[in-house]
Formats: C-alpha cells, structure tokens, sequence
C-alpha cells in the first residue's frame, strides 16, 4: 500500500524560500510518477509540478516556473520541492501524489485524475 507524507510547510514572509518533502512508501512509488498540488481556500487543487520516476523529465506550472524545483532521491524515498521568492499567492495546502504510470508527459503529469495515491497535505502561507 502506497503512503504518502508531506513536510516542511509553514508561515514566510514574500521573498522568502521553503522546502517541501513528501516521504513515500511502496516500492512501486519509486518507479512512478510523482507530483505536486496545491489548494487555496474556495479554489480548486491546482498542479504544481511532477516529475518522473528517474527524475529526469520535469513539468512547472506557469505561475512556478523559475521559482520552484522539483526532485526526488529514491534512496530515501523522497520528493522535494524547492520554492524560492516565495509570493502571497502561493499560499495553499500542498499535497503530494502518486501515479501509477511510469510515464510522465505534459498533459497526464498535470491531471490530478492520474494519480491514484494522495498525501494528506502541508499547509504554506505567505506573508506580504
């Protein structure tokens, strides 16, 4: 059974940087798909950014490109996401998920449809 946990959240000022872990279990997460969402209060779960199981393909979501990374070390089992400059709109519930397809491409990477395991979520806010 695949779980998934998040860590790292919590309260920044704009500018200011996080790092985000998602611990995994079951082995098969190691060759799957792994991403990022997020929620804000009254929106919907948004992508973030996914990564394939090597970590060598990786997609942003506009609003996070060049801000934020993506990357896994599957010797610990783990997913990070770097953010940097961070805004007060990236203020949300970031969960990581699952798929459970060893391929990524552009489209299924960002539909959260696709992925079948979900972490309970770590709350970011950011402060103007």
């Amino acid at each position: 059974q695949v779980q998934l946990v998040e860590s790292g959240g919590g309260l920044v000022q704009a500018g200011e940087s996080l790092r985000l872990s998602c611990a995994h279990s079951g082995r098969s997460v190691h060759s799957s798909v792994v991403g990022w969402f997020r929620q804000a209060p009254g929106e919907d779960r948004r992508f973030v950014a996914a990564i394939s199981w090597n970590g060598g393909l990786t997609y942003y979501a506009d609003s996070v490109k060049g801000r934020f990374t993506i990357s896994r070390d599957n010797a610990k089992n783990t997913v990070y996401l770097d953010m940097n400059n961070l805004k007060p709109e990236d203020s949300a519930v970031y969960y990581c998920a699952a798929q459970a397809s060893t391929r990524l491409t552009a489209t299924t990477g960002r539909d959260w449809r696709q992925y079948h395991s979900w972490g309970q979520g770590t709350q970011v806010t950011v402060s103007s």
